[in-house]
């Protein structure tokens, strides 16, 4: 019976989150586990680690700046959880790495892009109203009210008169 106890306390702490770790002087990571198998909740681990970063920094009376992340979602096979490692560096509020006052570019990312989109625009009420005409006559192709013929027909002459 004690070698159950063992066997199974040791099991419970080697599947523990190590909690904050320190990689240097001032940077740290965080890793965590979401044991919630398929009910998990990817977006709310993320938010916890990063929580718990910021708590730390906070603790220390100075900032978390993120330095990397990766997620990992959950596996095919038992034991494969999802898992967050977050790092992090511990800062002063001045710090020139704090007061970053814009994002940098990164070629896999759209920065500083505005898009203005005119929903009323009259090119806009023109493909609604081709949609819906081609919705309708698709419908009353599949009720067998008109004829495949019939329908390629009607649908030419709807894109034709739009475009």
């Amino acid at each position: 019976m004690k070698q159950m106890i063992f066997l199974l306390c040791f099991v419970l702490t080697a599947c523990a989150n190590p909690g904050i770790v320190e990689i240097s002087p001032d940077t740290y990571v965080l890793f965590r586990d979401d044991h919630g198998g398929i009910f998990g909740n990817a977006g709310a681990l993320r938010v916890d680690v990063i929580r718990d970063a910021n708590k730390f920094a906070k603790s220390k009376g100075k900032i978390a700046v993120p330095v990397s992340s990766t997620f990992t979602p959950i596996g095919n096979r038992a034991g494969q959880w999802a898992s967050f490692e977050y790092q992090f560096r511990v800062v002063n509020k001045e710090d020139k790495e704090a007061v970053r006052t814009s994002l940098k570019k990164r070629a896999d990312h759209v920065v500083d892009q505005n898009v203005k989109i005119d929903i009323y625009s009259k090119s806009t009420q023109v493909a609604k109203g081709t949609y819906s005409e081609l919705i309708k006559i698709h419908d009353l192709l599949e009720k067998g009210i008109i004829s495949k013929a019939e329908f390629e027909t009607m649908k030419a002459k709807i894109l034709d008169a739009n475009n």
